[in-house]
């Protein structure tokens, strides 16, 4: 459903903008658009390489920590593999519940680092946002500055980075909505 609103809101406002760049007299000024390379920024900025290279430390570190565990558990499944013959069945027991708590920490772990709201994603949002504030704020300044009453992004899911709120026609649409207009 979100993907749905998004989606249908990106191509009101493409919409919108063909409009004002094929029928300029629609509007009584002229609507001055823009557009950044995000990527290109972000690669061509030191905070953003900082922000990285901390990230990409503590990739290396878990890495490290998860292939420590995953030598444990192999050795621990060699060691079971080897000796399995002689040992009692409690002490199976026992050996299979050691193997078996070694692959949940493994799980856990990679869960709990990598996973859908892991360390890593939280992480790498923490050491981002100074980046895209700043980014942010820098695409302001130059929108006010030179007077864009669009800004958009070429290369990022992000379409509409700046609106003069000048456009914003939410209240007039709500009542129509509400039957007022």
């Amino acid at each position: 459903m979100e993907k749905t609103t998004f989606s249908l809101i990106r191509k009101l406002i493409l919409l919108l903008l063909l409009v004002f760049f094929f029928f300029p007299n629609i509007s009584k000024s002229q609507t001055k658009v823009g557009y950044i390379d995000s990527k290109k920024i972000i690669d061509n900025m030191q905070e953003a390489k900082d922000a990285k290279m901390k990230i990409d430390n503590l990739v290396s570190d878990w890495q490290r920590e998860l292939s420590i565990l995953q030598d444990s558990l192999k050795l621990a499944k060699e060691d079971y593999e080897k000796k399995k013959l002689i040992m009692t069945d409690q002490m199976k027991t026992e050996m299979e519940k050691k193997i078996k708590d070694l692959e949940n920490s493994i799980d856990n772990f990679r869960q709990s680092k990598f996973g859908e709201n892991g360390e890593y994603f939280q992480k790498q949002n923490e050491f981002m946002k100074p980046v895209y504030d700043k980014i942010f704020k820098a695409i302001e300044i130059v929108a006010k500055r030179d007077d864009f009453d669009y800004v958009f992004d070429r290369s990022s899911s992000i379409l509409l980075l700046y609106v003069n709120e000048k456009y914003d026609i939410t209240l007039k649409v709500q009542r129509v909505l509400e039957g007022k207009d």
